[in-house]
C-alpha cells in the first residue's frame, strides 16, 4: 500500500447538489467564446506538455488571429484573446497541423493536469489522452471535468480534481481517487490511465442516474455519490485488479516557483509571466531558449512554464534572455504569488481593471499568502488547495478583501497596498489589519 502523508488543504465542500439545466459553456479551440475584447479560444494541453513546433504555432496563432498575447490558465492550458469573428476555420487548421487538436467531439474534454517537474507521469498523460479521445462515452464529459496525474508529491492532487491518480510504491502502484473522497482504489501503475477513464465513465453513469446534469463529481447528489467499492468492482469486471484503500491521507506539495540560473550548461527553469499573460515576443524567447536546450515546454496550473532543459550558458544564456524579456525567473520576485482574472476591459462582468490595480501595488504588498484579484463574484481562476487573500472588486473605487473563508472588509483603492501587506503577513483574518490601515 502507499504510505499515508499529511492531508492537503482543500476547497470547501458543497452542502447541496447543483442542478444543471444545460451543458457547460466552456470555450475551446473550436467553440470560441465572445468576450468584450473579441472572441476567445482555449487550447487544451494535456499535462501542459508542448513540443517546440507546437509552441511556435501557438505564438503564430496569437499574432495571426488574436491580439498578440497568450494567457496561461489555472489548468495548464493556453488562451488566445481578441480573435476576429471569422477566424475559426483558419485557427483550427493551424492548430490541427501542429497536432494540437483531436477529433472535434473530444477537444474540450482533454482536461488533464500533471506534476510539471516530473518525467514519471508523462507516459500516463499520453495514454490517458489517447484513451479519452478513443472513448465515445467521454464526449459527454463537461469542459470542466478535471483529471490530475500526480507523481506522489501532491502538487496537482491539491487542485480539486474530479479524478486523481497518485503514483506510489516505487512507481509500480497508483491510487485513484474519485472527487474529494476519503478513500481510494489502488491499481497497478500500468493500469492507472485506464482506471482514470473508467472513473470518469462511472461518474457519467451516476450523473445520468441522478438526472441533475452534473458537470463535476462534487455536484452529484448524496444518494448518487461515487463509491470506491463499486468503482473497484467495475475495474475488476474489465480485468483491472483493484483494491479499496480506506482513509487515505494525501500528500501536499507547494507548486514550483521561479528559481535561479542553476549550474551547468543546461538546467530546468521555472518561468513566470506576470499575471499569466505574455506577449508573442516573450513567448518566442521562451520557445527559443527551450529549443536551444533541446527540450519542450510545460505549462503549469499555476500559470508558469517549466523549461525542463534550458540552455543557460553562452552563447545562448537562456536565463539572461528571459530576464531581458521581462519574464520572472527569480524566486523572490513580487509577482510570484499574485494572480488575477481578466477584469476590465476584456470581461463585461468585471467591475474594475483588476490587472492594472494589481500592477500598481505589487511591489509594495509582499507577504507569505498568495493574492488573487477578481473583477466579479465568479472569482475566475482563483487558487486551489491553499488559503489566499481574496481581493474582490465591488465598484465605486473599492474592493472587498479577506483571507479565503473569512469575513471580507471594504478597502478603497488608495489603501490597497497597506491592506494587502497586512493581510499577507498576519493570521487568516484581516479584520484587525484593516482597522489598523484605516487608522
Amino acid at each position: 500500500m502507499l504510505a499515508a502523508m499529511p492531508q492537503p488543504p482543500s476547497a470547501a465542500s458543497r452542502d447541496e447538489p447543483v442542478i444543471r439545466e444545460r451543458g457547460d459553456a466552456c470555450p475551446g479551440a473550436l467553440r470560441l467564446h465572445p468576450a468584450d475584447d473579441g472572441m476567445l479560444a482555449r487550447i487544451r494541453l494535456p499535462g501542459g506538455l508542448l513540443g517546440i513546433r507546437q509552441a511556435s504555432v501557438l505564438g503564430l496563432a496569437a499574432d495571426r488571429f488574436g491580439d498578440g498575447h497568450l494567457e496561461l490558465t489555472s489548468r495548464g492550458n493556453v488562451q488566445l484573446r481578441g480573435l476576429g469573428d471569422g477566424c475559426g476555420a483558419g485557427l483550427a487548421e493551424l492548430l490541427d497541423g501542429a497536432g494540437l487538436l483531436p477529433a472535434p467531439s473530444h477537444e474540450r474534454v482533454r482536461n488533464i493536469v500533471a506534476t510539471p517537474v516530473s518525467d514519471d507521469v508523462v507516459p500516463w498523460v499520453g495514454e490517458l489522452d489517447r484513451l479519452l479521445c478513443a472513448s465515445s462515452r467521454a464526449t459527454a464529459l463537461s469542459g470542466r471535468f478535471l483529471f490530475a496525474l500526480d507523481d506522489g508529491r501532491g502538487d496537482v492532487a491539491a487542485l480539486d480534481p474530479d479524478v486523481t491518480v497518485l503514483a506510489g510504491g516505487g512507481l509500480r502502484r497508483a491510487l485513484v481517487r474519485l472527487g474529494a473522497g476519503a478513500h481510494a482504489v489502488e491499481v497497478a501503475a500500468a493500469d492507472a490511465p485506464r482506471a482514470a477513464l473508467l472513473a470518469s465513465e462511472y461518474f457519467l453513469d451516476a450523473a445520468d442516474a441522478a438526472g441533475t446534469r452534473a458537470w463535476r463529481v462534487a455536484e452529484l447528489p448524496t444518494e448518487h455519490v461515487l463509491q470506491e467499492g463499486e468503482f473497484a468492482a467495475r475495474l475488476a469486471a474489465v480485468g483491472v485488479a483493484a483494491a479499496r484503500v480506506p482513509d487515505v491521507a494525501w500528500p501536499y506539495a507547494a507548486p514550483p516557483q521561479p528559481w535561479g540560473p542553476g549550474i551547468g550548461d543546461q538546467t530546468p527553469l521555472c518561468v513566470l509571466p506576470a499575471l499569466g499573460r505574455l506577449s508573442s515576443a516573450q513567448w518566442r524567447v521562451l520557445v527559443q531558449v527551450a529549443d536551444q536546450g533541446r527540450g519542450g515546454l510545460r505549462v503549469t496550473p499555476w500559470r508558469s512554464i517549466i523549461l525542463p532543459r534550458a540552455s543557460t550558458r553562452r552563447p545562448i544564456d537562456g536565463y539572461a534572455r528571459l530576464v531581458s524579456a521581462g519574464l520572472v525567473v527569480a524566486p523572490d520576485d513580487p509577482w510570484q504569488s499574485v494572480t488575477a482574472c481578466t477584469g476590465q476591459p476584456g470581461c463585461a462582468k468585471a467591475l474594475a481593471d483588476v490587472r492594472a490595480d494589481a500592477r500598481a501595488v505589487v511591489a509594495e504588498s509582499t507577504g507569505a499568502l498568495p493574492v488573487h484579484w477578481s473583477g466579479c463574484e465568479r472569482r475566475c481562476g482563483h487558487p486551489r488547495g491553499t488559503a489566499w487573500v481574496d481581493v474582490l472588486a465591488t465598484g465605486n473605487d473599492g474592493y472587498a478583501m479577506s483571507v479565503h473563508g473569512e469575513p471580507a472588509v471594504p478597502v478603497f483603492r488608495p489603501d490597497l497596498a497597506a491592506a494587502l501587506s497586512a493581510a499577507r503577513n498576519t493570521s487568516p483574518t484581516i479584520s484587525e489589519s484593516a482597522d489598523a490601515v484605516k487608522k
